[in-house]
C-alpha cells in the first residue's frame, strides 16, 4: 500500500505550528510510517518549483498555517490548493487570521509610516519605503507585495477542515493526522476540535457571581478555583471553542480565544462584548463607563486570533466618493 503525500507549509505565522506537531513527539513515527512528506520547509529543503511541476492532486493532504499577508502567501496557497485534494487551515492564522490579523485595524499606509518613518529603532533613511520591483545594475529584483489587507486562507481557497489553535493542542494535532492516517475525515467544512465553549470544559467553579471592576491578571491574586470572569479578569472562554483541554485556565490564566468562536457564534468578539456585559454588577451608564474602561485593549482582547474572519474584519476606511 502506498503512503500518503503529505505537505506542511506556512505563510503569515511564527512557526509555532510546524513546532506544535513536532510536540506529537513518538507518535510522529507512526505518521512516518503512512505517509511520505512531499513539502515541508521547515523539515527538508524543497524549492517552489517542486510543488508548481508536480501534478494536480499529486498532494493528499496540506496542513497550511498561517494569514495571507502578502501576495507570495496568496501565491502558494493557490498553488497548493491545486496540488492537494484536501486543503486544512491549521492554527488560528489560516483558520481566522490569528495575531497577524490584528493588523487589520491598520491600513497599509499606517503600518509603513509606524515601521519605516516612525518606529523608535528606525535609522538611516528614515521613509524610505520597500518596492515590490526595483531596477539594478543586475536587472530587476522583486519581492513580494505587502496586502493592505490580511485575510484567512478560505478567503481565498476552498478549505475542507479547520484545526484551530495558537497553537493546536498536541490532542487536537493528533486527531487530525489520526483521521488522515485512517481515511476516517469527518463531514467537509468540519472544525476538528470540540463543540461546545471553552467553559464548558474548564473545572473552576462558577458561581453566576456580578462584578464591579476589571483587573489583569498580574494585579490580583487569582483564585485557582473560581471562574476567572467572576474575579473580574477577562477571560474569552464563554466566546471560544473547547478541545483545547483548558490549558489556560487549568495553569492559573484565562483563556486567549485562540481556538476561534465555535458553530453557534457569529462573531467571536461581539460574543464576548455581550459575555462581559452580562456580569457587570451596574444599572449606571457612567458607572459601567468607569468600569468598561479599566479594559486594556478591547479590541486587541476581543478579536486577538479572529478579525479577519469576524463579521468586522478590518478598520473601516473612509468613504473617499
Amino acid at each position: 500500500m502506498s503512503k500518503l503525500k503529505l505537505a506542511v507549509y506556512w505563510t503569515a505565522a511564527c512557526g509555532g505550528c510546524d513546532v506544535a506537531i513536532l510536540d506529537i513527539n513518538e507518535r510522529i513515527l507512526q505518521v512516518d510510517e503512512a505517509a511520505e512528506i512531499v513539502f515541508w520547509p521547515l523539515a527538508a529543503d524543497p524549492k517552489y518549483d517542486d510543488v508548481k511541476n508536480m501534478p494536480d492532486d499529486a498532494i493528499d493532504v496540506c496542513l497550511l498555517h498561517g494569514a495571507i499577508r502578502n501576495s507570495e502567501n496568496e501565491e502558494m496557497a493557490r498553488v497548493l490548493r491545486q496540488k492537494s485534494k484536501v486543503m486544512i487551515a491549521f492554527g488560528s492564522c489560516s483558520a481566522f487570521g490569528g495575531i497577524p490579523g490584528l493588523a487589520n485595524f491598520f491600513d497599509k499606509k499606517e503600518i509603513f509610516e509606524r515601521v519605516y518613518r516612525e518606529s523608535e529603532s528606525t535609522a538611516g533613511k528614515a521613509g524610505v519605503y520597500p518596492s515590490p520591483a526595483v531596477i539594478v545594475p543586475e536587472g530587476e529584483l522583486t519581492i513580494p507585495e505587502f496586502y493592505d489587507t490580511v485575510l484567512t486562507l478560505d478567503q481565498v481557497v476552498e478549505v475542507d477542515y479547520y484545526v484551530p489553535g495558537c497553537p493546536p493542542a498536541v490532542d487536537t494535532i493528533w486527531t487530525a493526522l489520526e483521521a488522515i492516517i485512517t481515511g476516517e475525515l469527518p463531514l467537509r467544512g468540519t472544525v476538528i476540535a470540540g463543540v461546545k465553549t471553552l467553559c464548558d470544559e474548564c473545572s473552576r467553579k462558577k458561581e453566576e457571581k456580578k462584578i464591579t471592576e476589571i483587573k489583569r491578571p498580574m494585579e490580583v491574586e487569582i483564585d485557582p478555583e473560581r471562574c476567572l470572569l467572576e474575579q473580574g479578569i477577562v477571560c474569552c472562554g464563554p466566546a471560544t471553542r473547547g478541545g483545547c483541554g483548558a490549558r489556560c485556565t487549568s495553569a492559573n490564566m484565562p483563556c486567549r480565544g485562540c481556538y476561534g468562536p465555535t458553530d453557534h457564534s457569529i462573531d467571536q468578539g461581539a460574543k464576548l462584548v455581550s459575555a462581559i456585559a452580562s456580569i457587570i454588577d451596574s444599572k449606571d451608564p457612567e458607572e459601567i463607563k468607569k468600569i468598561t474602561h479599566l479594559l486594556s485593549d478591547p479590541a486587541g482582547t476581543f478579536y486577538r486570533f479572529s478579525l479577519p474572519g469576524s463579521m468586522l474584519r478590518r478598520k473601516r476606511k473612509e468613504d473617499v466618493s
